[in-house]
């Protein structure tokens, strides 16, 4: 922060003033005894009242200056906390002798955190206000806020301080009071199902649990590497060897990959596993799941997203290789022949990688033709053992897996499988998986022999899930980037000319 802004200055020379005149601009002794929304609840009845007021009623408020309006002898302020905003009435002879004009004119202004003592009354305007018999300064902003009718617009800078977003924008608080119960919910739901909460490392020996590149640190007092955790599913996978039948971690995960409007590099889900269960158990508890979310935020089965309307009500199933042709448009007689595939998608200008197994390449066609096309709630089923390491094959085509990924208005949500609890399949898995790795692929998954030796001892049947609780959020808001669901995502650090325009533009709205 620069001090040396004009306008900090003045507001800090105003806090220098204030304590000289024995008044403590940082006070910590609030009295507060109620929130702006239940003073309007509480105090609605006032409007019925004969003299549309009540003095006996008092009450003690508190929040930041929003709007300030002098009127001569008397003002208008509005005052904000995290329930609503009040409008506040100030008169000079309701206050203390030479308050109004030495203290409330001069030295407070917008941005200020304040105390109003007073009582309900309704203004010639019908608004349900207080009328100020106190003010008391709790905390004074040196720092001045952006124009009101304004804001903060340019994203970016929203993201980068975000508390300044929160402060000016009261529906981005919305959203985040939303995630907040969406991350409870989910809590409660799965506690009420019989699941047990646990917590897994953050740091990996191995980076394992999902096909990606991880972040790698380094422990001192051991003198080895560790991975920031992918996903917490081996070891979430190996308390079921050990005999817990029904886990969940609400978890944070690290992705060493790019950003866009769906990826952050740190992110949350839950992961649950359940013994003695299949993938169609997990489709069903999802069901459950979402109806009970939209049933707790009273949220319409039918919601808007961007120009979509994705229907709650209307789940479907359609296996991968089906939905290439019936959903993607792919020619059904090319959807199980590699070379045709190649040709297919040299056709249409896209990559064709040769050295991609059929699976992998089914995978391709998947992505390019069918994901944005699924609307409405669609569990995708059955995908090829190539693309899915750590799923159960099934038993009637080996060539598949017994995996299901939700996708909403166009975007996976949830990825579920019945897992693989054959140690021996299990390891030949991960070997092909190095074997890539050693090819190239970067976000191959590592050989994990303390897994597979987990395995060994017995893992009932059992199957897991993940929800990425970011998406999903964004679903329930209709947020498109990731970045508006997340309190502090990650952003390119800026250089110093580009914090000098930055603090620029926000001064310019003052």
């Amino acid at each position: 922060m620069a001090f040396e802004n004009k306008y900090i200055q003045l507001r800090i020379e105003k806090a220098a003033l204030l304590k000289d005149a024995g008044i403590n601009p940082y006070a910590n002794d609030s009295k507060r005894n109620t929130t702006i929304k239940k003073f309007l609840n509480v105090n609605s009845d006032v409007a019925n009242k004969e003299n549309q007021r009540d003095e006996k009623r008092v009450y003690v408020v508190s929040g930041r200056i929003k709007f300030f309006r002098v009127m001569g002898k008397a003002s208008f302020i509005k005052i904000e906390d995290e329930s609503g905003m009040l409008q506040v009435y100030v008169a000079r002879d309701n206050l203390k002798e030479n308050f109004y004009n030495d203290v409330f004119k001069k030295n407070i202004e917008v941005g200020d955190i304040v105390e109003v003592t007073g009582y309900p009354f309704l203004t010639g305007h019908g608004e349900l206000s207080l009328h100020a018999n106190d003010v008391k300064l709790l905390t004074k902003a040196i720092a001045p806020l952006p124009e009101k009718f304004h804001g903060i617009t340019d994203k970016e800078t929203r993201y980068r301080k975000r508390y300044l977003d929160l402060i000016m924008n009261a529906e981005v608080r919305k959203t985040f009071q939303i995630r907040s119960r969406v991350i409870s919910l989910t809590r409660r739901f799965f506690e009420d199902k019989g699941f047990l909460e646990v917590e897994t490392p953050m740091m990996h020996p191995i980076a394992g649990g999902a096909n990606a590149k991880p972040f790698v640190t380094h422990h001192n007092a051991l003198g080895v590497d560790r991975y920031l955790r992918i996903a917490p599913e081996l070891y979430l996978k190996r308390l079921i060897v050990g005999g817990f039948e029904a886990v969940f971690e609400i978890n944070r995960n690290f992705r060493n990959e790019g950003m866009d409007a769906t990826h952050n590099p740190e992110f949350t889900s839950i992961e649950f596993y359940w013994a003695y269960k299949t993938y169609k158990d997990l489709i069903e508890i999802t069901k459950e799941y979402f109806h009970y979310l939209f049933d707790h935020l009273d949220l319409p089965t039918i919601l808007p997203y961007g120009e979509v309307e994705v229907d709650f009500s209307q789940f479907s199933e359609v296996p991968l290789i089906e939905s290439l042709s019936s959903i993607g448009g792919v020619p059904q007689d090319i959807v199980n022949d590699k070379e045709k595939i190649l040709t297919y998608l040299r056709s249409k200008n896209l990559e064709a990688n040769a050295s991609m197994s059929l699976g992998q390449l089914q995978g391709e066609l998947f992505d390019e033709f069918v994901e944005a096309k699924l609307i409405n709630p669609t569990f995708i089923t059955e995908y090829p053992v190539e693309i899915s390491p750590l799923a159960r094959r099934n038993d009637a085509n080996p060539a598949i897996t017994e995996r299901f990924e939700l996708f909403i208005a166009g975007r996976e949500i949830a990825n579920a499988f019945s897992e693989l609890n054959d140690p021996v399949d299990q390891y030949e898995r991960f070997r092909a998986q190095v074997e890539s790795k050693e090819g190239g692929d970067d976000e191959a998954h590592a050989m994990d022999e303390d897994f597979v030796e987990a395995l060994s001892y017995g893992m009932a049947p059992t199957a897991g899930q993940g929800i990425g609780i970011d998406r999903l959020v964004m679903l329930l808001t209709n947020e498109h980037s990731i970045r508006d669901v997340l309190l502090f995502p990650a952003m390119k650090p800026l250089s110093s000319e580009e914090k000098a325009r930055e603090e620029e533009e926000i001064n310019q709205t003052n």
